[in-house]
């Protein structure tokens, strides 16, 4: 059984740096207890009325951002697709009560290609993508995991891709080295605790319980991945596998939920 993740993405540049984030997804593969048959991600990027699944039979790569420079722009991650994993996956949801589609048009966007291109650079392992539905809330992206659980014991790594904190208004025009403020801080730690410690009531209600809150997602699209992750690894055990900051106000911190014992710590 794969276990799942909970990676922060940042900013798209995050494929370019030389970041103690990016040095953490670039040893990831190692960590795992065996390579995963497919990649199945769900970004902060690809948000939908009702859940969609990619089904490409070769990915296109998606610069879903602007004014990061040309080699940024240039790069490709055209990794297979997984089109059997997506009718697998769209049969999962549908059978747990959600109306599912398959979408064979789409490729993958930063908030998977980018730390993707890290972990593993020669983009050979299928990845697939599943949307988002923001405007539904936490506790829908944790039934959305719960239904796509089965995947684990079929060799697919489920991804949810997003970021700890995410006020971009604060982050836009700061060094990557800026120091973490306070309220930041004091929102990761209330996250991490939440989550290290099994209280899913609370990170399900996050945005009424934890300190700055929406100071630090002023919209849930990045913490929402969190939940798909946790979701499809709901009561196993939880491991924080990297905790850093970009730019003052971009926590990179990444989890792994599920098959923990078998991961390199």
């Amino acid at each position: 059984m794969q276990p799942t993740l909970f990676l922060s993405h940042g900013a798209p540049t995050l494929a370019l740096s030389d970041s103690p984030a990016a040095h953490f997804l670039r040893g990831l593969p190692e960590r795992l207890p065996e390579a995963p048959k497919a990649i199945l991600v769900a970004s902060a990027h690809w948000e939908t009325p009702r859940p969609r699944v990619s089904a490409m039979a070769r990915n296109d790569t998606i610069h879903d951002f602007g004014g990061f420079g040309p080699v940024l722009h240039a790069m490709r991650y055209d990794a297979p697709g997984a089109p059997d994993v997506a009718e697998r996956a769209g049969g999962l949801l549908g059978a747990a009560g959600f109306t599912a589609e398959l979408d064979a048009t789409r490729g993958l966007d930063h908030g998977a290609w980018v730390p993707l291109s890290l972990a593993w650079p020669k983009a050979d392992l299928p990845v697939l993508q599943v949307s988002l539905q923001t405007e539904l809330g936490p506790r829908h992206h944790l039934d959305l995991g719960r239904a796509l659980k089965p995947l684990r014991d079929e060799g697919v790594l489920i991804i949810g891709s997003g970021s700890w904190t995410h006020d971009l208004s604060s982050f836009r025009g700061q060094p990557e080295d800026t120091p973490e403020p306070q309220w930041v801080r004091d929102f990761a730690d209330w996250a991490q605790a939440a989550v290290l410690e099994g209280r899913t009531d609370d990170v399900l209600a996050y945005r009424s319980l934890a300190p700055n809150a929406v100071r630090n997602h002023p919209t849930e699209e990045h913490f929402l991945p969190l939940l798909v992750a946790l979701g499809a690894a709901e009561s196993e055990p939880v491991h924080r596998l990297h905790r850093s900051t970009t730019y003052g106000f971009l926590h990179m911190d990444a989890y792994a939920f599920g098959a923990v014992a078998r991961l390199r710590l």
